[in-house]
């Protein structure tokens, strides 16, 4: 069996199955966010009837609009933590803490071997850690905290092997775009993607903001395996090895598709507007004027991402007409980045550092974009109106880009500065 076929047989308590069946599993995690409003709304009847079926189960993380912006999203925000404090729903984070994804990881929320649902489509970045993890929509997360069952459709698997070593000023986010530039959009539409091959030289960083990606290529679940840099995340962040089962495909798992990619041919690359799959080099766009960067959100807000752009920018200053924003991922990554001095660094530089959470990525909360402007962000979609405004132009890159780009106020080659 593949991983994805080996997990969901194991719980669904069955000894096997096969791509296209159909199983009823209890997954470990529910995880909401700001819209756990709306669904606590679609079932405001049966909850009192009823009551949740497992509080242990669900995890609310305030992330999306915060602070509230308005009195509409405060008084959601308030609902929230009444059903929380109603119902005893101990894994909650309010605001501040962070963004939804990297909560649950960091946390120790979502460990090998569990099965992971979420109200929000990068719930996928949890295969990084080895889980299967996708998301739902709000009306399957209503009925889930009602019974704590849901079905899924075993899904086909796309084995990609990885070769190789990144280069020099190339990250992950260009090895991830590269991929979904190359299968497209809906290349994996439906499907279990599992990364192998010469993983050992990808942080715990670099394969979250693969996994988060996934989606992008259509990804029902995008995964690694458990290795000697899983179990260092683990232990780091205080989770002893018996805590979790390892899970991965068998030998002779049969995929429905296989492709490789050499690490080493991987250049820096952006995404360009409206589609996160139109891939091109940097140096077929650069030049491109850019009002805004955006360095941050749950693809690269870590601390290892500000550190890049750190040494990229040093003692220089952001080009006159373009704004930097920093958008952290979470408490603790920022605090980390604090300690290293990079947010010093940053801010000093020119950079505007706002609060852990994802306001900017999706246009709902600060660094909203005017009609005609261009943005280049390290989040995850570039979708027409995505920040806010369907008349200004995203391009998507990595910390690296970002980080030479703000320098020059144009899109640059990082291994230019």
């Amino acid at each position: 069996m593949t991983f994805a076929e080996k997990l969901l047989a194991y719980k669904a308590n069955r000894s096997s199955v096969k791509a296209g069946e159909i199983v009823f599993c209890k997954p470990d995690r529910l995880l909401m966010h700001d819209n756990a409003g709306a669904i606590i709304d679609k079932i405001a009847k049966e909850l009192g009837e009823f009551g949740i079926a497992r509080s242990e189960q669900i995890v609310i993380v305030l992330d999306h609009t915060i602070p509230a912006v308005d009195e509409k999203t405060a008084t959601g925000h308030k609902k929230i933590r009444e059903f929380v404090e109603k119902y005893g729903i101990s894994h909650f984070f309010d605001v501040g803490v962070g963004v939804c994804h990297q909560v649950m990881v960091e946390k120790g929320l979502v460990l090998p071997g569990m099965l992971a649902v979420g109200s929000d489509s990068h719930t996928c970045s949890y295969g990084a850690v080895n889980a299967f993890a996708t998301g739902i929509d709000r009306t399957e997360a209503a009925a889930l905290t009602l019974t704590g069952e849901t079905w899924f459709k075993v899904p086909q698997s796309i084995k990609i092997n990885l070769k190789g070593r990144l280069p020099e000023m190339v990250t992950a986010k260009d090895l991830v775009l590269t991929i979904i530039g190359s299968i497209g959009a809906d290349g994996a539409d439906y499907r279990s993607v599992e990364f192998r091959g010469d993983i050992s030289h990808l942080t715990m960083d670099d394969r979250f903001t693969i996994a988060n990606m996934g989606v992008e290529m259509g990804a029902k679940n995008a995964v690694f395996p458990v290795d000697e840099v899983t179990r260092g995340f683990l232990k780091g962040i205080g989770v002893e090895r018996e805590s979790y089962q390892e899970f991965w495909a068998d030998p002779d798992a049969v995929y429905q598709q296989e492709l490789t990619f050499d690490m080493e041919q991987i250049v820096p690359v952006v995404a360009a507007p409206h589609k996160v799959d139109n891939v091109k080099p940097v140096s077929e766009v650069a030049g491109l004027d850019i009002q805004q960067c955006l360095l941050g959100t749950c693809t690269n807000g870590r601390a290892s991402d500000f550190a890049i752009a750190a040494k990229i920018i040093g003692q220089r200053k952001v080009a006159p007409k373009t704004r930097l924003l920093l958008l952290p991922a979470s408490r603790r990554e920022l605090e980390k980045a604090l300690d290293a001095g990079d947010i010093q660094t940053l801010v000093e530089a020119g950079g505007v550092l706002l609060p852990p959470g994802c306001g900017p990525c999706l246009g709902a909360h600060q660094g909203v974009l005017a009609p005609g402007e261009r943005c280049l962000s390290t989040a995850n979609r570039n979708f027409k109106g995505r920040m806010g405004c369907r008349e200004a132009e995203i391009y998507l890159a990595s910390p690296a880009t970002v980080a030479a780009s703000a320098l020059t106020g144009k899109i640059t080659d990082p291994r230019e500065v």
